[in-house]
């Protein structure tokens, strides 16, 4: 496979396919047609031979079947189809692509548990695993059993000795209650998962700091989803009328709140203020912009590769574990409360 016959198969130009595959133009082509070239690559196996490149760069390329990764969508089956975890593992494509590497296949921790798909993971014969979020004991027991290498990154650290890419979503979580504290509200509600759960813990650890009181009736704990959003916010403030704010655990989770609130004849963030965690693409195209915290997902899954693949190349043995820092994105969704809400 080569780059002209890629780019015969997608239907564009050599210098796209080579710019969306080298990653120097992000705006050369359409998300459609960047996906169109993604499958065709990760279908055939195609990478870059390097001494080929040297003598004409753009035409000279051969396949190569070593050198593959693969990703593990840990938390739910639907999480390729969400868009921090699909933007998490495009970043690990795109930087293990650069370093000769490909990705070779994607799965699921539900994809172990069935005897269908669990022989086609092992049979895939990849190099080391990018683990997308956290995963269960039973998950890390298969890992540890069928892969040597292996690289984890997401928002809540893991405990087993690997290497770890992190930005850790307790020190999100206070970043978002500390904005909604200093804009005067008293009154928060958290939305999201609660077991073992970093965001939650930041979520409780800043109401404490601050002296306002814990109240279990301001909680509702659902899975991370636009669904769950709605549902739990929608019986957050049927149930709660002093609820001034809503700190959600991720933007999902958020854009499922902000439906239920406005169903509910209420007004972001003149009647409520709403805040979430990760500052997906979509929170700056809804109405009102979501405020939300950054969390720097392209870096992670850049970092994520690079530390696998020097693992696998003996560049380091002891188990590293990296932070990298968020910061908040303000836009539309939260302002102070009304004056009435402030005693």
């Amino acid at each position: 496979m080569t780059l002209k016959q890629i780019a015969e198969e997608a239907g564009v130009s050599i210098s796209t396919v080579s710019r969306v595959i080298n990653n120097t133009n992000p705006k050369v082509a359409s998300q459609e047609v960047r996906d169109r070239i993604w499958e065709i690559v990760r279908r055939t196996g195609y990478t870059p031979n390097k001494s080929a490149q040297n003598l004409k760069r753009g035409y000279g390329h051969s396949l190569i079947n070593s050198r593959s990764l693969a990703c593990l969508f840990a938390r739910t089956p639907n999480a390729p189809n969400d868009p921090f975890f699909s933007t998490l593992a495009k970043s690990v494509e795109v930087e293990a692509y650069k370093q000769n590497y490909i990705l070779k296949s994607s799965f699921t921790s539900f994809d172990i548990t069935k005897s269908e798909t669990c022989h086609l993971i092992l049979d895939n014969n990849v190099n080391g695993v990018v683990i997308l979020g956290r995963c269960d004991k039973p998950t890390l027991k298969f890992l540890k059993q069928h892969f040597h290498y292996v690289v984890y990154t997401g928002l809540n650290g893991i405990d087993a000795n690997y290497d770890q890419i992190l930005c850790d979503g307790y020190d999100a979580s206070v970043c978002a209650m500390e904005y909604l504290i200093s804009l005067g509200h008293k009154h928060i509600g958290y939305v999201g998962e609660t077991f073992d759960e970093n965001r939650y813990l930041g979520y409780k650890s800043i109401l404490k700091k601050y002296g306002l009181p814990f109240d279990d009736s301001y909680i509702a704990s659902i899975s991370f989803s636009s669904n769950g959003g709605y549902l739990g916010t929608k019986a957050l403030l049927e149930k709660n009328q002093n609820i001034t704010a809503i700190f959600c655990g991720n933007d999902i989770t958020a854009i499922g709140a902000i439906r239920a609130i406005k169903d509910l004849g209420l007004k972001i963030p003149k009647d409520i203020s709403i805040i979430s965690i990760d500052d997906i693409d979509t929170a700056q195209y809804l109405s009102p912009m979501l405020t939300t915290v950054h969390i720097p997902v392209e870096e992670m899954g850049k970092t994520a590769a690079k530390i696998l693949i020097d693992r696998i190349h003996g560049g380091h043995t002891l188990p590293m574990k990296i932070n990298l820092p968020c910061h908040l994105a303000k836009r539309e969704s939260c302002t102070s409360p009304k004056k009435k809400d402030l005693c």
